[in-house]
């Protein structure tokens, strides 16, 4: 039985002993390497907490590298939990996180000791570049005998109101359930290899890093300059000989727009998936085209409930302007399509998304008022405690029971009386050829809908197709043609950057 996530590294160390399990730009680490590493990590951090004081925020100050994957590991062995921060944060952004933690250990590089001492951060740090990688294993040993399922595994930084970001809190139990269903829902095994774009404190990375452990499978960093530019990147998962991806669409958009499916061959490319924003048909029918073999697969889920709820293998054609289903629930979730009076949302009825199950956080760290605006009790059960987490996200369910992603509640406006979903105007805006990406936000002070797009289109041509596919108060009244849409560090259109240029 898997407890902990150790259980998965320690297993395939016996399996796997000299094989390569991951690799960067500049290091190859076999199973037996990172184990014994990560040991001497958790060693150092017991050796300067206390053998007492556990599930404590451990902060791992580093770029996505081995490094990285190894002060995790070294985290959990230790019986605390990690908090991954990357060095090009913005440093006012690092330390309201770390205000917020409160952590007494900080794991980095010395490289970096003048950034750190400018967040503001004065508790104890211990570089990894000075580690003489020696362990107790019998301390060690004690601790994971103590450790029990429902402990924290894991804090991920996510934006809140207040201006402080939240820590959302994951469990190993919630963890283990996620891997063990998408090993088996994908057939994931020792013989693939990953591509990993997500960055380590985007959730999307659980799957990559965990995966890898649990399956002995190999997980290649591959760098980030290469997204930047598709024909590279093909020619790198070529190099790499990578089987499985798992990314965020506006990467799959980009490599249709640039058409580098037809400029480069995918030579052992297996399965594509997806999560993190919507992934347009249009786009995705392009890689269906190129690729019909490859398996695509979109899933969904805030970092709330542990990367992903729902998924939907896409077997069947789409038209381009239909919308993509997120599809049916995960092994041991459950999702309820929940009205405003919070009842249960009847065949095409639109409603709150709500899920329930193992895979919901433990909270947000440090914050139960925020944790209880949104885990709730259940309103569905009357006869004991349930929570369910509230993702505001507005879907449906169509006849075939898929469930059909409408928008965020808080992207549904009011124009003109009229409540408007902002994706349905994508939807619509995407319906055009020449339209390569787009993005509909509203101007809430001056009170109308902006467009932004790229593609060789005029305003007025958008303005006249759409007003053939939408109703006439859902048309937006300003269009901007931008010649690329900024990228925020997760490689999603950034929104905030576009309303702060032209919507302020």
């Amino acid at each position: 039985m898997i407890k902990n996530l150790i259980d998965y590294l320690e297993n395939s160390a016996k399996k796997f002993k000299n094989k390569i399990a991951i690799e960067d730009i500049n290091t190859k680490l076999s199973f037996n390497e990172l184990l014994e590493k990560s040991k001497a990590i958790g060693y150092l951090i017991t050796k300067s907490l206390g053998v007492e004081k556990q599930n404590q925020p451990i902060i791992v100050f580093l770029p996505k590298s081995c490094d990285s994957i190894i002060s995790f590991l070294g985290t959990l062995y230790s019986g605390n939990f990690y908090v991954p921060l990357d060095i090009n944060l913005p440093k006012k952004r690092i330390s309201k996180i770390l205000y917020n933690a409160k952590p007494k250990i900080l794991l980095s590089k010395k490289k970096y000791k003048k950034i750190i001492k400018e967040t503001g951060y004065r508790g104890k740090i211990i570089f990894i570049d000075s580690i003489k990688y020696k362990n107790n294993k019998n301390k060690l040993n004690n601790i994971m005998n103590f450790k029990i399922d429902c402990d924290p595994a894991y804090a991920i930084p996510t934006s809140g109101t207040t201006g402080i970001p939240k820590l959302v809190l994951i469990s190993h139990r919630s963890v283990i359930d996620y891997i063990e269903w998408a090993k088996e829902c994908f057939a994931v095994s020792n013989k693939e290899i990953i591509g990993n774009q997500a960055q380590f404190y985007f959730d999307n990375s659980t799957l990559d890093i965990y995966l890898m452990l649990s399956t002995g499978c190999k997980l290649v960093m591959i760098p980030e300059e290469k997204f930047s530019f598709p024909v590279e990147l093909i020619n790198y998962i070529n190099k790499k000989k990578i089987t499985f991806i798992f990314w965020v669409p506006s990467v799959l958009i980009n490599i249709a727009n640039f058409d580098a499916l037809n400029k480069k061959k995918l030579q052992y490319l297996k399965q594509v998936l997806f999560a993190g924003e919507v992934m347009p048909n249009k786009h995705l029918n392009y890689w269906r085209k190129k690729y019909p073999r490859i398996l695509y697969s979109n899933l969904y889920g805030p970092t709330e409930i542990t990367v992903d709820c729902t998924y939907y293998k896409v077997l069947k054609k789409f038209n381009d302007n239909e919308s993509l289903p997120i599809g049916f629930p995960c092994k041991n979730s459950n999702i309820l399509i929940l009205n405003k009076r919070k009842n249960l949302c009847k065949i095409n009825e639109v409603g709150q998304l709500c899920v329930r199950g193992t895979s919901l956080a433990l909270g947000y760290y440090n914050d139960e008022k925020k944790t209880n605006e949104v885990f709730i009790q259940n309103p569905l059960n009357k006869f004991y405690k349930e929570k369910i987490y509230l993702t505001g996200d507005l879907v449906y369910k169509n006849k075939n029971d898929e469930i059909i992603f409408v928008g965020r509640k808080d992207d549904q406006i009011k124009h003109l009386g009229y409540r408007i979903e902002l994706q349905e105007i994508e939807n619509a805006a995407f319906q055009l050829k020449e339209i390569k990406s787009v993005c509909a936000l509203y101007n809430f002070k001056k009170k109308y809908i902006a467009l932004f797009y790229t593609g060789k289109i005029s305003d007025r041509k958008i303005y006249i197709n759409l007003s053939k596919i939408i109703p006439k108060y859902m048309i937006p009244t300003k269009y901007f043609k931008l010649d690329k849409f900024p990228i925020n560090s997760n490689r999603k259109i950034d929104k905030k950057k576009i309303i702060k240029k032209y919507l302020n």
